[in-house]
């Protein structure tokens, strides 16, 4: 039975997009695609630059900073036997690294105009591009206040689309699988900027309030695997699996079994 994780329409049209590219790669050879949806925490920090805070218009505003990612791991386990047989299985586990815990996407410097004049009171949320709310809203302080540092950890959509392919099935100490894919931002994400040049504590209506959004990764960026081949250690042709982990463990959906090496190596 499938978890939240499962894929949604929208997210198996992006997948769908990454495997065919893939497919063609790889026309020559068998291969096993999968396509899985998930979230990654990430951690998002930045630096806000001040300039022009009394100006009629609004402050200008330098954003620069990079986007951490929390990681992900593909767990290829080989088993002599399906689970169920009556025969003894053997299992053996490799880890191949997806998305290596830490890899940053830096954040490109973008100037934001304020809007509202005289010194405004500034706040910042992290949302998607859907303009679903993925963190509070916090206040930074006034303009003059400035420089300010954001640091907010989110939870961001994401889409794993994954072809595997086969060599040496009858080799001992096992095959080598080949793993070729991406992470693809399912939503983007951007930072909210509320500017208000009065601030009433008890809720009142501001003077005026103008927000701006700044865009921190696009939807469908994508992080391309690195390209490795992972040594079986079950040798006669195995029954091979993937499950993905989060950096942290914490698996993502279920174990999907690709089929016997010969099955990804024709």
């Amino acid at each position: 039975m499938k978890d939240s994780n499962s894929i949604g329409g929208k997210v198996c049209s992006i997948a769908l997009c990454t495997a065919t590219s893939m497919a063609l790669a790889y026309s020559a050879q068998a291969q096993v695609q999968i396509a899985q949806s998930a979230t990654m925490p990430v951690r998002i920090q930045a630096a806000m630059g001040m300039s022009g805070c009394n100006n009629a218009s609004g402050p200008q505003i330098t954003l620069s900073g990079a986007i951490t990612m929390g990681g992900m791991t593909a767990e290829m386990i080989f088993r002599n036997n399906q689970i169920g047989t009556h025969t003894l299985v053997i299992e053996n586990t490799v880890d191949a690294v997806a998305v290596p815990a830490n890899q940053k996407i830096v954040i490109p410097k973008q100037p934001v105009l304020g809007g509202v004049g005289g010194n405004p009171w500034i706040w910042c949320q992290i949302m998607d591009d859907t303009d679903t709310a993925l963190s509070e809203r916090v206040f930074l302080g006034r303009c003059v206040q400035g420089p300010f540092q954001i640091d907010a950890g989110v939870q961001a959509e994401v889409t794993v689309a994954v072809a595997f392919t086969a060599q040496d099935c009858a080799n001992n100490p096992g095959p080598y699988i080949y793993m070729d894919g991406a992470m693809i931002f399912t939503h983007g994400l951007k930072a909210r900027f509320t500017f208000a040049n009065a601030d009433n504590p008890v809720g009142g209506p501001h003077e005026a309030v103008r927000t701006t959004d700044v865009t921190l990764v696009a939807s469908g960026s994508s992080f391309q695997f690195p390209k490795q081949p992972v040594l079986g250690g079950v040798g006669g042709n195995p029954w091979i699996s993937v499950q993905f982990l989060q950096g942290d463990g914490t698996a993502i959906g279920s174990e999907d079994l690709l089929g016997r090496c010969v099955q990804l190596s024709k």
